[in-house]
């Protein structure tokens, strides 16, 4: 009877442990991740890689969002504009309903659209991104581009002409409202996307909560070193998007140059054993910078993760930085989307 006992004993104790090990290695496999986090100039931090969800197409985004979450995501990047955060949102609620994570351990980022930027819809705009993505605030939301457009209709309301239709309602008058949301505790940090030096400077001069982040497109072809620097001058950190030049974008032609396909990119890869996108994201981490690369494919989501394991030197990060060309991808300009003519167009030097 003892030794029955004892038997019954052991196999409870020996069940019991293997239940505590097993939950605390899920649990750190959830929790613990490579990933840095960057301190904001608020004090919060930011991961520093993040899964960008532009141009994901519907039906895949939610799955991409619960496999980076399950790889060791824990930032995710979206915007009202992208017609997916409702998607996204289904994704994050799915993995917090498992008890993969917490709402804390996830960093969440949304924009401010162009229709939005008058004073009074800020905040209703950023409610209705809360309800999308099913969350009772963000951990950072920007503006998404410095002009405005006509309020009240459609995303790109356009005129008779088939002009895009401008506000002129002020950059600096819709941060005053992106503060107030600061203020009700909607959102954690603010930030600004797509600015160009000097409209951050004249947003500085004005604001009472500082941007955190300017998130801006950033790749090989397209620097912003310039930017880049003047940002770090004033504790902003730079978001880079398109990092791996955005090859799937809905306006490439066959003449477009591939940046994943690049020679030069291809040997830096080769000498390090990874793959082009390996290198492309590695280049924006080891300039300091936070970087968002879309991906809805689970096997290139995983390899874009897989990034904390090699260095670049800086005679690589010197001969990318050599690759300038002003290869802008994602100037909102001709076409459907041609903005150059608002007064806050922000690439004008460009041209």
């Amino acid at each position: 009877m003892r030794h029955s006992q004892s038997t019954v004993f052991r196999e409870y104790l020996c069940t019991f442990f293997q239940s505590v090990i097993f939950h605390k290695t899920t649990s750190e496999l959830t929790m613990a991740s490579p990933v840095p986090n960057i301190t904001l100039n608020n004090g919060l931090s930011i991961p520093q890689l993040g899964l960008g969800t532009w141009n994901s197409p519907p039906g895949e985004v939610s799955q991409a969002v619960k496999d980076a979450i399950d790889i060791g995501y824990r930032h995710i990047d979206c915007a009202y504009v992208y017609g997916n955060e409702a998607e996204v949102g289904e994704g994050i609620s799915a993995k917090i309903s498992e008890g993969v994570v917490k709402r804390e351990d996830l960093f969440i980022t949304s924009k401010l659209w162009n229709t939005f930027h008058r004073p009074d819809l800020v905040v209703p705009a950023l409610k209705k991104t809360l309800e999308n993505l099913k969350t009772p605030y963000l951990d950072l939301y920007l503006i998404h581009w410095p002009f405005a457009y006509k309020e009240e209709g459609d995303l790109f309301p356009k005129d008779e002409n088939d002009k895009l239709q401008f506000s002129d309602v002020d950059f600096v008058d819709t941060w005053k409202a992106m503060e107030e949301a600061v203020d009700l505790g909607l959102v954690k940090s603010i930030g600004i996307s797509n600015f160009n030096v000097a409209q951050t400077k004249r947003l500085l001069e004005s604001c009472r909560i500082k941007p955190v982040t300017n998130q801006v497109e950033c790749h090989p072809y397209l620097t912003q070193i310039p930017l880049s620097t003047f940002l770090k001058s004033v504790d902003i950190v730079l978001t880079a998007y398109s990092p791996l030049g955005s090859p799937a974008r809905p306006w490439v032609t066959k003449d477009d140059p591939v940046l994943l396909e690049d020679p030069k990119i291809l040997a830096i890869a080769a000498k390090y054993n990874k793959n082009a996108a390996q290198i492309l994201i590695r280049y924006q981490l080891q300039r300091g910078h936070v970087v968002i690369p879309k991906s809805v494919t689970k096997g290139r989501i995983a390899s874009n993760f897989n990034v904390f394991d090699f260095e670049l030197t800086q005679g690589d990060i010197d001969e990318i930085n050599t690759f300038e060309c002003n290869g802008r991808i994602c100037p909102m300009a001709g076409g459907a989307i041609d903005s150059t003519a608002h007064r806050d167009y922000p690439f004008h030097d460009e041209f």
